[in-house]
């Protein structure tokens, strides 16, 4: 972080904590490195476990040390005007996580739906009042030691519900993405491409540390295969939908003996290819379409 702001300083605002993004990289440089490196289920990763909460105290502290703002994460809730249970549901679990950033010293943050600035901006404006940021609070009390950011000690477990969400969340991302969207509301979370590599990678990681479920279920490529074809079976298809091309591309980065470094790699070769032979003007539609 240090690096980056002295690298950026003439061009940089502050930083960003991206949490799905952090957790992606946990999973991706450490997924050979054995038992002491497995995350469980991913509704389990949250910010305040011990490397989460790492690696936000150091950028708040690391930040205003340089004068450079320290900007929260997105919180995946979102929620549902057609369900009042799940908004009410959103809105307190927003408000907890932003209370929590605005407590820590962050100076502002993110959030995945319009509806929730009003909860957002509330717990900020109760910590700042009328100022602008807290770059002042310098957070001496601060003091995150390499082996901090690797305390992976989490209390929870792999089990089966988490293995099918993985499938069925990433599978679903990759269909949206490939027509174009890349963030998509899937079960009232605000899903992206961090989370559809946290998904994919924790299934890749699982099969090959050879992992069990709490429920006792080995975690194979035949498990994997069968749920992605138990996940496309329950999904409402539709003409000119991409499931079928996002099976391809969650198969070539997840159940490969070699691992992917990026899931998009392969998918936007899927969507060129696709794009390139539909359209005439494919090279233009396909530039804009990949990159949004």
């Amino acid at each position: 972080m240090d690096e980056i702001l002295y690298e950026l300083r003439d061009h940089a605002a502050g930083l960003n904590a991206g949490r799905w993004d952090y957790i992606f990289s946990i999973i991706k440089n450490f997924r050979g490195r054995g038992a002491s490196f497995l995350l469980p289920d991913r509704s389990k990763i949250t910010m305040t476990v011990p490397f989460m909460r790492a690696y936000t105290e150091l950028l708040v502290q690391t930040c205003h040390k340089r004068g450079a703002h320290a900007i929260g994460g997105m919180s995946a809730f979102i929620p549902n005007r057609r369900n009042p249970a799940v908004t009410e549901r959103a809105l307190e679990q927003v408000a907890a996580d932003k209370r929590r950033e605005a407590g820590d010293g962050f100076d502002g943050t993110w959030v995945a739906h319009p509806d929730l600035i009003e909860t957002a901006r509330a717990e900020f404006d109760a910590v700042l009042g009328d100022r602008p940021n807290q770059v002042d609070r310098q957070r001496p009390d601060v003091h995150v030691e390499a082996s901090d950011l690797l305390d992976l000690r989490i209390d929870g477990e792999v089990t089966d519900e988490g293995v099918r969400a993985n499938v069925s969340i990433a599978v679903r991302y990759l269909e949206s993405w490939l027509r174009g969207v890349g963030a998509a509301a899937i079960d009232d979370l605000m899903e992206d491409a961090a989370t559809a590599e946290i998904s994919r990678s924790q299934l890749w990681q699982w099969m090959h540390q050879g992992i069990v479920t709490q429920e006792s279920t080995p975690i194979t490529r035949e498990l994997v295969e069968r749920l992605l074809a138990e996940t496309l079976a329950g999904l409402e298809r539709s003409p000119g939908d991409k499931f079928d091309e996002a099976s391809e591309v969650f198969r070539l980065v997840t159940l490969g003996e070699e691992y992917p470094t990026f899931l998009t790699i392969p998918a936007y070769a899927r969507y060129l290819v696709d794009e390139t032979a539909s359209t005439a003007t494919g090279p233009v539609r396909t530039l804009v379409g990949a990159a949004a």
